[in-house]
């Protein structure tokens, strides 16, 4: 077997500004960097579970335990090393997606970097250049959303897309068509409302709206299906997205017409293409969402949406949206049409900042074959 050791790195990195959505502010991030090591060459993932359980029931402190317990050594023990076979391999567990990508993510890596592709190349990606959305959350005001947004078009963000909760919510769309009425909208709920809203959330029909995401409980494929058959705009899925089998079902309900992809949430980068695939054969499109990831992972994320499916504009923003320097060289930036290029070199196609890595790494694991 040629890889020769795995290292976790637990970081945590600081936002430039607060975010805060239906589940609560945030105003720092702790995630897992791993590192695969075979020939000289490093492949690198990042596992999106946050601290507390609320976006996810993955934490931090479970995907640790389950790499630590299971992953890594189901890897070692059957000598894998192409991603493929380790999603496959590890598809006898159950549950825990965020681990099982973040490994999955380093052995891409690896992979691509051994074949000296980029990793758009080995997916079969077509875009060169991704629209670039920007998520902004909840704020203290009004006025002070306002400001944010304005702040963020003239950074050149094709798309914005709002947080919204019960009392924050039409009454924000009505004050962003008054002040932005061309801007291409969509809002996001992250499940805050229940099967009681569904005449009060038929309101944001008035918004022209790119689409609604995730109003319901991520379980809840029948109050989405019953809200879409009412609704003209576009109802999106995030949560709900669990992999390709609640794809097919959230699809054949008619309870979406548009499916969030992120590659942690669903489980890695063969479940993703699965259900990049599906959707493309049924007619859905698809769209990258973000889980304010370091410059690692929002690469790997840019080269998944190279592929063709992906429609509409990503939550796909500068490294600098939310923080004020990366881990990566060079940081993912902007253009003046509001793209952000897809890294061409080997691999993830950017260089891991070392010193800085470890300048953020909280604590450090390392896995050896028999060891």
């Amino acid at each position: 077997m040629s890889i020769e050791r795995i290292e976790l790195c637990l970081l945590k990195m600081f936002y430039v500004h607060y975010f805060e959505t239906s589940l609560g502010r945030e105003k720092e991030r702790e995630f897992i960097l791993v590192k695969v090591f075979s020939e000289g060459i490093i492949g690198y993932g990042e596992v999106v579970a946050s601290q507390a359980p609320l976006y996810s029931y993955e934490t931090v402190t479970t995907a640790w335990h389950v790499l630590r317990d299971f992953f890594i050594p189901l890897l070692f023990e059957q000598q894998l090393e192409e991603p493929e076979k380790f999603a496959q391999a590890a598809s006898r567990y159950r549950g825990h997606p965020m681990a099982r990508a973040g490994l999955e993510l380093a052995l891409w890596d690896l992979k691509a970097k051994k074949m000296n592709l980029s990793l758009s190349q080995l997916y079969g990606g077509i875009y060169p250049k991704i629209p670039a959305g920007v998520s902004v959350g909840i704020q203290d005001s009004v006025s002070d959303l306002v400001h944010r947004v304005e702040d963020f078009r003239k950074q050149g963000y094709q798309r914005v897309k709002l947080k919204i909760k019960p009392g924050w919510d039409i009454n924000i769309c009505q004050e962003m068509r008054k002040q932005f009425p061309n801007l291409k909208l969509q809002v996001d709920a992250n499940g805050a409302y229940d099967r009681a809203h569904m005449e009060h959330l038929l309101q944001l029909d008035e918004f022209n709206l790119l689409l609604v995401e995730q109003p319901f409980p991520p379980f809840d494929l029948w109050d989405h299906s019953l809200l879409q058959s009412k609704m003209s705009t576009d109802l999106c899925l995030d949560e709900s997205i669990i992999g390709f089998l609640s794809t097919r079902s959230a699809v054949e309900m008619g309870s979406c017409r548009v499916i969030n992809i992120k590659v942690g949430r669903v489980g890695g980068i063969v479940e993703a293409r699965k259900i990049h695939d599906y959707c493309q054969h049924q007619g859905i499109p698809v769209w990258c969402g973000g889980m304010l990831e370091s410059g690692i992972g929002r690469a790997h994320n840019l080269h998944l949406a190279s592929l063709p499916n992906f429609k509409l504009p990503h939550d796909l923003s500068a490294s600098r949206r939310y923080y004020a320097e990366d881990i990566i060289d060079p940081e993912i930036t902007l253009d003046e049409e509001g793209m952000i290029r897809v890294p061409q070199g080997p691999g993830i196609g950017v260089t891991p900042r070392e010193k800085m890595i470890d300048g953020f790494t909280l604590k450090r694991e390392i896995f050896q074959p028999g060891k």
